[in-house]
């Protein structure tokens, strides 16, 4: 009964929040004008041609699509009759899936998890099962899947010691959800712990590993990768800034001054995170008095270029292939960071700031394995950061033993996506 009144206030409350909701994505919109596009869809109203009875696989943004693609690749080879209804909340991460599965998945936004959004959603949708991510737990749409007696099945399960202190506070609402799962597969023993105090069931909750280690050079990887190497025109050294953040590129910009000095022929590679940025970011290089060329412009580089901005979506793992070093943007701040493991699939030495606690036990195995350098949070990091890139330049051994072993990380540690599969086949109906 008390779980049952707390739904109930919960659906009230963000049903008399709808219209304050709509205007924060309106104003959003602002910056980045996909958030007043496709509103229907964050309201439930699905697009016309989407097929009901498919797999939803839900992916918040461009980092879970990523790290879901080897999943989502099985399961299309396994069920190649079923649909499959691949859902995101961004803009951004709805980009990733066109990109990555244009014409062999249906897609559409997850609707806010406002009753009426979600009934209208799944009345289209009829899924045959949900799967969600990490820590995407939509009390409302999932009590509602359960009603509907739609298997629930959460995949890569993470709940970081920060998330634990937020849900713990809805405890009352979050405990029942987790119970209406009929599995949770967690990324390691400490997660799954993190999950059992939060009330999921012993016998439902198993550790899996991680999804995103099932990373692999695809076809599409290596054609990307030629095309931008015919516009690099044979530059290097080449330094990738990857998934930077506000401050990031500051810091980037400084630090490749300071190298230059010793290397002058460097070229760095920006990829901010978000693309409402790229404008500020190219303005901010113009600034600092550096010959910059947007991706976007698609010609060749020069050789007195120093800055290559990948103002685009879907090309870093192309240009990881083509790094000599790579650091990660959001570990300078309290961003958390961003995952190493991508650019360790193509062996490249990696750099990252004081913060990695998004990835806390991949960096920990980074650490442990000497995969990466880590800069300390104090003093001058952007002469630190230079230095460290200029050693890396003069010692290509060192830059080659840390890229092997974070591949070597990478290769022990697949495996996550063939486990859920699994556990995914078990749920579904036997004549899928």
């Amino acid at each position: 009964m008390k779980y049952h009144l707390a739904l109930l206030l919960y659906r009230l409350f963000f049903l008399i929040n709808l219209p304050v909701i709509i205007i924060v994505l309106l104003i959003r919109s602002t910056k980045h004008k996909a958030y007043r596009q496709r509103l229907g869809e964050r309201l439930g109203l699905v697009p016309g041609g989407i097929k009901p009875g498919s797999i939803v696989i839900h992916a918040a943004s461009v980092g879970e699509v990523m790290a879901l693609k080897a999943f989502v690749e099985q399961v299309l080879a396994a069920y190649p009759t079923l649909p499959v209804t691949l859902t995101t909340f961004t803009p951004t991460g709805s980009e990733q899936v066109k990109k990555l599965f244009a014409g062999r998945v249906q897609h559409c936004y997850l609707p806010l998890d406002i009753w009426p959004c979600s009934a209208l959603f799944l009345h289209k949708l009829a899924p045959k099962a949900m799967v969600f991510m990490e820590t995407e737990l939509w009390p409302n749409l999932i009590s509602q899947s359960a009603g509907k007696n739609i298997p629930l099945l959460l995949v890569n399960g993470r709940l970081s010691e920060n998330s634990m202190k937020n849900y713990r506070k809805l405890s009352w609402l979050i405990a029942p959800a987790l119970k209406r799962f009929a599995a949770i597969l967690s990324q390691s023993q400490p997660h799954r712990d993190n999950f059992l105090a939060l009330g999921a069931s012993p016998d439902t909750c198993t550790v899996s590993g991680n999804l995103k280690f099932d990373i692999s050079q695809t076809t599409e990887i290596s054609n990307k990768q030629q095309e931008l190497s015919r516009l690099m025109a044979s530059r290097g050294p080449v330094w990738i800034a990857a998934s930077t953040h506000e401050g990031d590129e500051q810091l980037m910009v400084e630090a490749y001054k300071k190298a230059c000095v010793e290397v002058p022929e460097l070229l760095l590679v920006l990829v901010p995170r978000h693309p409402e940025r790229f404008e500020k970011v190219h303005q901010l290089c113009l600034d600092a008095d550096l010959s910059v060329i947007k991706r976007s412009a698609n010609q060749p580089l020069g050789q007195d270029t120093q800055v290559w901005l990948l103002d685009t979506l879907g090309e870093l793992m192309a240009a990881y292939a083509l790094s000599d070093i790579v650091t990660i943007g959001g570990t300078f701040s309290h961003i958390g960071g961003h995952n190493p493991l991508e650019p360790a699939l193509f062996k490249k030495p990696v750099i990252v700031g004081s913060d990695m606690s998004n990835f806390a036990e991949i960096h920990q195995q980074f650490t442990q394995e000497q995969a990466v350098i880590q800069l300390a949070a104090t003093g001058d990091v952007s002469t630190a950061l230079a230095q460290q890139v200029q050693n890396l330049l003069e010692s290509p051994q060192q830059a080659q033993t840390l890229g092997e072993n974070g591949y070597h990380i990478v290769r022990q540690n697949q495996g996550a996506s063939a486990f859920s599969l699994k556990q995914l086949s078990q749920l579904l109906p036997e004549n899928s």
